[in-house]
């Protein structure tokens, strides 16, 4: 089973910490890390801001940031994969243009993240169809 820690750094919305455990922890599984774990963060734009001007020198808020563990392609994988740092600030807005809920839109930020954690990227349109499935299979859960 896989371990996500949870970090609540700002209150969510009443339901959405144990479906995104759930979904998560499912998505590990079919994605073959069941046994390992992360840290999800749930903050504000006011953090991840902070963050993002720190670790890449950007000055503005952003939806979702991963920092791996391990480096992609080193063929030890550790025990726990990384951190996932979502702004809730962002989801919400993303949420709303979108057309769907806060909910959806964590989950959505979450498989992007973990992909990002296990050695993806998306610099070409190929690359994307890996994130495009793990963001429509966490929606199934």
């Amino acid at each position: 089973m896989p371990h996500i820690d949870l970090i609540t750094k700002i209150n969510p919305p009443k339901g959405l910490r144990p479906r995104l455990r759930k979904a998560l922890g499912s998505l590990m599984r079919e994605l073959g890390y069941g046994h390992h774990a992360l840290t999800v963060v749930l903050t504000d734009d006011n953090e991840i801001r902070s963050l993002k001007k720190q670790h890449w020198g950007e000055d503005e808020p952003t939806d979702v940031l991963s920092f791996p563990t391990f480096e992609p392609g080193d063929p030890f994988v550790p025990p726990h994969l990384g951190d996932i740092i979502i702004s809730l600030d962002t989801a919400a807005r993303q949420a709303r243009q979108q057309g769907h809920g806060l909910e959806d839109e964590v989950l959505i930020l979450a498989a992007h993240s973990l992909w990002h954690l296990l050695g993806h990227d998306h610099t070409t349109e190929a690359e994307w169809a890996g994130f495009h499935r793990v963001q429509a299979q966490i929606l199934k859960r």
